[in-house]
Order: structure tokens, then C-alpha cells, then sequence
């Protein structure tokens, strides 16, 4: 291997850093880089971004899913160890988010978008049964449509990990309307996005919380500063400090801070020009790997209008994946695997064996690189180099 070569990683973040300093000095010459302020502007752009109708900024998705579940949980009275049914496949937040909460995860397995396959959820389904947490892996949707209708016909809340989906749209038919190009999130619950380091959206760490009904969103927003009734940015904005506030449930610290919002209005601006070329690397790998044999493409699906393509996922089919990425090392390119079945961990692993094509597909998974400093050589130095290993 020649050191000298371009390393190739799978995700690697782009900042438009003069103009993300920019924001931020701006909150360093106010003396104010906590919650308000710059996180307030930056909800209402997501909500004019996404339509949404309801956004609060927070420190991380994984706070985001947790406190979901908190709510929903003392809302609706659930007990401990009620279920709540997840994929086994994802980044392993979002399976923990539910034990914080005492309940009990249920796995349902995937379908060939590596989301939550449709009937196999609907086996799952006991009286038991509370929430669902549906995954958009890469940005796919899967068949997010149907999944919303039985939720609603068994009392299900839907719990949207969005964390890949910044910038998906989709079309879709809702109680016989149809809607063209919207921003993921309008059917759920709850949808939680992420701007972790190397999302879409990056910033250094945060995500959004987003709720259909404006109590649980008020609700939210009280917990996630420890359960105090009024923020610190409201009680001195309106002329002399106001210091008394009560504090009458147990919250917890999750609100996200004023620097991270500043990277986040800037990224926001970009998003979707930024989106466009992660679709346009996609298209060039489609076009080069699309006959190659002893791979399978993993496809957007067609609900989908525009994917924010965070992901660039391939199955290796009838070889050993792991000898693939040992070999791609080799020429600098370093794919990622997106994910290990959870059901692997120690934690979880009392619930091998009931989503077999997870599993299976859990051994077969690259996600190739892809991120705004990917060049169409580098595609073609990519693809060229898997052919070849392939062809071996």
C-alpha cells in the first residue's frame, strides 16, 4: 500500500467554518452560548425547513429518544416492561433509549431497505405492545405508510429515529390524501433527527426533537432543563433577571447550547445542496456497480422522493464481507458496517435468533464512502478496486 495514497473514509463532515465562526462570535459577544437565543432560531428554521410543527433542540438523538419514551411512558401510564418494538440493526442507542426507560424491546426484522419489515412487526405485536421505534437507515423510509396505519389501529405510539434523514422527503398517501415531497416526520408520534459530527446536518453533537402534539413539545422542553418551569434565556431576556422558578418533576439535562446551534443555522442553509451531491455519488455508484455479480445494492425505496443519502449500503453476497473490507484497507478506502446486529451484544443477546434476515444481512453490509469530499475519480477508484476484489 502506498502511504502516500488519499485515504478514503466512509463519512467525513464538511463545515463552512468562516461563516459557522461567524455565528458564533456573535454569542460570544453577547456572553450567551447556553439554550435560547441561537437554539431558538434554530428551531424555528428546522420548522420552516421541515414543516414540522413542533421542534426543540437538544444535545443528542439519543436524549431525544429517551425522553420520548419518558414522556409517552408517564403520559399514557405504561408499566415497566411493557414492550416496545425496535430493529435489531441500528446504531445501539436507540435499543438502550428503551431499557433507560424499564421497558422491554421487542426486535422485529428487517426487509430488503433494512427497515422494519411489515409483517413481521405486525407479529410482534402483543397486548403489551406501547410504541414502536422505526428506523431510517441511510435515509430510507421503508414502508413508513402501512407501518403508520397499524400503529393507529392498535393504539401503537410511532417513535420516528430519524437520525439519517435530515433532508428525506417522501410521497405518500395519508387517510386518502396525497402528499407530494414531504419532509420526513409529518406521520409520527415523535421524530427525533441527529447532528452528530459526521451526520447531514453536522455539528459537534446535537439532534431535534419533534412532536405532533404542542403539550408533549412544552412538556419537553421543561424536562429537558431538569424539570425547572422557565429557562434561564426567557427569565433574563425580559428586562431584570427573574430568578425564582419552581421545580416540581424530576428532569434531566438535554437541552442543547447556543454553539451548536450557530454550526447548525449555518449547515441548515446547505443541506440541501448538500443532500443533492450525496444523491449524485449514489447514481455514480449505482451506475458502476449495477451488474457487478456477488453484490446486491441496497435500493432506496419508492416511497421516497428525495433520500438524504447518508448512507451507501452494498451486500456481499456468497463471499466473506470482512476479507472485502480488509482488502479494501489495503488500497486506503475504508468502508463502515451499518450495523452489527444488536442481538450480537451481550446486552441483547438473550434475543438471538428472531430476525434471521437481520442477522444475516448484519454479516453481509458495507457502506461504502460517501461525503461531500468524494470526488467522482475517487467512485471510480472505489468501485474498480471492489470489482476487482470481487472478481478475485
Amino acid at each position: 500500500m502506498d502511504m502516500n495514497m488519499k485515504k478514503i473514509n466512509v463519512l467525513k463532515p464538511k463545515f463552512r467554518t468562516k461563516e459557522i465562526l461567524s455565528e458564533i462570535e456573535e454569542c460570544l459577544d453577547r456572553g450567551w452560548t447556553g439554550m435560547g437565543y441561537k437554539t431558538e432560531l434554530f428551531e424555528e428554521a428546522w420548522k420552516n425547513y421541515t414543516n414540522l410543527p413542533n421542534a426543540h433542540f437538544i444535545s443528542s438523538n439519543t436524549v431525544g429518544l429517551h425522553l420520548a419514551l419518558n414522556i409517552f411512558k408517564k403520559k399514557y401510564n405504561w408499566e415497566d416492561g411493557d414492550e416496545v418494538i425496535t430493529t435489531p440493526l441500528t446504531f445501539i442507542s436507540t435499543n438502550h433509549a428503551i431499557k433507560y426507560e424499564n421497558l422491554t424491546p421487542v426486535f422485529a426484522d428487517v426487509d430488503e431497505y433494512l427497515c422494519i419489515d411489515i409483517d413481521d412487526f405486525k407479529k410482534k405485536i402483543t397486548p403489551k405492545t406501547k410504541a414502536l421505534i422505526y428506523v431510517g437507515i441511510g435515509g430510507n423510509c421503508g414502508d413508513l405508510q402501512s407501518i403508520k396505519y397499524i400503529c393507529e389501529k392498535h393504539n401503537i405510539k410511532l417513535i420516528l429515529d430519524a437520525a439519517h434523514m435530515a433532508g428525506t422527503s417522501i410521497n405518500i398517501n395519508h387517510h386518502g390524501v396525497a402528499l407530494t415531497n414531504e419532509h420526513i416526520g409529518q406521520h409520527a408520534d415523535v421524530t427525533v433527527f441527529s447532528f452528530q459530527a459526521v451526520k447531514n446536518l453536522p455539528t459537534a453533537d446535537s439532534g431535534m426533537i419533534c412532536f405532533k402534539d404542542s403539550e408533549d413539545d412544552k412538556k419537553a422542553r421543561k424536562l429537558t432543563w431538569l424539570g425547572i418551569d422557565k429557562d434561564t434565556f426567557s427569565r433574563s431576556s425580559k428586562g431584570s433577571y427573574k430568578w425564582k422558578y419552581n421545580v416540581d418533576e424530576l428532569g434531566f439535562k438535554y437541552h442543547g447550547n447556543s454553539i451548536m446551534a450557530s454550526i447548525g443555522l449555518v449547515q441548515l442553509k446547505y443541506l440541501e445542496e448538500d443532500n443533492e451531491r450525496r444523491r449524485e455519488i449514489a447514481d455514480l455508484y449505482d451506475k458502476h456497480l449495477k451488474d457487478l455479480n456477488g453484490i446486491k445494492i441496497v435500493e432506496t425505496n419508492k416511497w421516497v422522493y428525495k433520500s438524504s443519502r447518508h448512507l451507501y449500503q452494498i451486500r456481499i453476497i456468497n463471499k466473506d464481507r470482512d476479507l472485502v473490507m480488509d482488502k479494501l484497507y489495503n488500497q486506503n478506502i475504508f468502508p463502515g458496517v451499518h450495523y452489527i446486529d444488536n442481538t450480537n451484544y451481550d446486552l441483547y443477546n438473550e434475543y438471538k435468533g428472531t430476525c434471521p434476515k437481520a442477522e444475516q444481512y448484519s454479516k453481509e453490509l458495507i457502506t461504502l464512502p460517501i461525503h461531500l469530499d468524494i470526488s467522482n475519480e475517487d467512485i471510480t477508484y472505489i468501485t474498480n478496486n471492489l470489482k476487482s476484489i470481487i472478481n478475485e
